[in-house]
């Protein structure tokens, strides 16, 4: 029997605690994925101020210890809850993490070096110590670059294996080099691919440093080999394909059940799916549309260029020509939520704007529209299309990187599950919308793409099987890279 594995997951944030985007849906999820398999995983969070010590009950998981500032020492204290099931470590320090937000801060490239460099000194004194670290995009790779140099030398975490998650490659946490000294790591280094001279690019060295890497999604982990997707990095990323590979994230297929969903006007499943109705009049007196039996497209994104915001803009005139409602849930740039209002002033019967992250609201979104829309340029995973598959809301998606690996065309292909469009241009996307108005347009095709969609594994079941044959192979390159002189960064 093999044995279980230690494993340490690092990131800036994690649902329930702390909660931004889809990478605190996979901090929340995976983990008990994989602890569902046997092994003893834990996770380490910095202890923001927005996060409620009693409602998690958050007790001190050891006396205060010393974590560094540069030469700096910090009383710090270390945090535990167990209200996930999971271990959840937090690192509280006044200086860097008594704040509401951490993304954006000035700081806040120092403030997660603290962090990671804080986390790497508690495990000198905590009894526990991982197999593997598993970090998360480039907040936490300071661990990584500390491990591959100075860990080296230290027998205590010479055979401590590594993994690095690519979530989206163009988030690099790029500062000037004086973090390096600050970070407790060696003063001479060279230069990677992609980095700049004066500067140290976090996502660089995190994919320079781990064992192993992983990106989101198998077409993503090849997207980012390219230079239109690589951010400046594929170069880099090219130099270490041997040790990359994609897995598709999962969702939290209970908290995310149709048939369990309090949210919902009516619960359902793929042998019921007659109650979508309700579901979807719901949606419209909720959103104040007519009641009636128009098609109702969804989309729930932050309203950016990224999210393919500006393609949607361009065709909201000829889908509303379709007669199709449009549902739009959403907050971010400015110019493009007045652009929305203005539509939704303007089609007061088919266009419908909230800028909301109401989750109630977006499972009802899910659970309501017959069709939902995900337009992005770059997509390194996404997880809403999974929602959305597992709901039975018909997903047109740009193929492109996760989108593309989870949603399959049925115009092309007899078990498909959705409508994808290439390239990314007006032309195309309406092209794929009508596509799915037509098979819509035949009940009993409808029902059977639904039923398709609802049955895919949306779980995190397969990803956990995936992520644990890549620890192992972490482990087996570390023990092989250990025999070996360290090297310099």
């Amino acid at each position: 029997m093999i044995a279980p594995l230690k494993v340490l997951f690092i990131a800036a944030e994690c649902a329930p605690f702390y909660a931004v985007g889809g990478l605190a849906d996979v901090i929340g999820s995976l983990p008990r994925a994989l602890r569902a398999l046997g092994h003893d995983v834990r996770v380490a969070l910095p202890r923001y101020k927005s996060i409620d010590g009693a409602k998690f009950g958050l007790t001190r998981a050891s006396t205060p210890f010393t974590a560094y500032a540069g030469r700096e020492e910090r009383r710090t204290e270390m945090l535990r809850s167990d209200a996930t099931g999971v271990p959840t470590y937090f690192v509280w320090d006044e200086r860097f993490f008594n704040r509401a937000t951490v993304y954006g801060q000035p700081d806040e490239v120092m403030a997660f070096a603290f962090f990671a460099r804080a986390m790497i000194e508690y495990l000198r004194i905590d009894g526990w110590l991982p197999d593997v670290v598993h970090v998360h995009d480039w907040h936490a790779a300071a661990a990584l670059a500390w491990l591959d140099t100075v860990g080296r030398s230290d027998p205590r975490f010479a055979p401590v294996a590594s993994v690095l998650t690519i979530h989206n490659i163009a988030y690099q946490g790029v500062t000037g080099d004086a973090i390096w000294a600050f970070a407790g790591l060696p003063e001479h280094r060279q230069h990677l691919a992609g980095e700049k001279p004066g500067t140290v690019n976090w996502m660089a060295r995190g994919i320079a440093h781990a064992d192993a890497l992983n990106a989101v999604s198998p077409r993503y982990a090849r997207d980012i080999l390219k230079p239109e997707y690589g951010a400046g990095l594929d170069a880099l990323v090219r130099q270490r394909r041997s040790r990359l590979i994609g897995i598709l994230n999962g969702i939290d297929s209970d908290a995310w059940n149709p048939a369990t969903d309090a949210a919902l006007a009516a619960r359902f499943d793929a042998g019921s799916l007659d109650k979508r109705a309700r579901n979807k009049r719901a949606l419209q007196a909720a959103l104040h549309l007519p009641r009636n039996g128009a098609p109702l497209m969804g989309l729930s994104a932050r309203l950016v260029e990224s999210q393919g915001i500006d393609l949607v803009l361009k065709v909201m005139e000829d889908v509303t020509a379709r007669g199709v409602q449009f549902a739009m849930l959403g907050a971010g740039d400015a110019l493009y939520e007045s652009a929305f209002r203005d539509l939704a002033a303007q089609h007061l019967k088919q266009v419908a704007f909230a800028s909301t992250a109401d989750d109630g609201l977006l499972r009802l979104l899910c659970g309501g529209s017959d069709i939902m829309l995900f337009p992005s340029r770059h997509e390194p995973d996404g997880t809403s299309q999974l929602k959305a598959l597992h709901y039975g809301a018909i997903p047109v998606t740009h193929a492109v990187g996760g989108l593309a690996d989870s949603v399959i065309d049925a115009t092309r292909h007899a078990s498909g599950t959705g409508f994808s469009f290439g390239p990314h241009t007006a032309r195309a996307l309406l092209g794929a919308l009508d596509r799915a108005l037509e098979a819509r347009r035949s009940e009993r095709r409808w029902r059977a793409i639904q039923a398709r969609a609802m049955a895919v594994n949306v779980s995190w079941d397969n990803a956990a099987r995936q992520y644990e044959g890549l620890y192992r192979k972490a482990v087996q390159l570390r023990r092989a890279r250990s025999t070996k002189p360290a090297r310099r960064p």
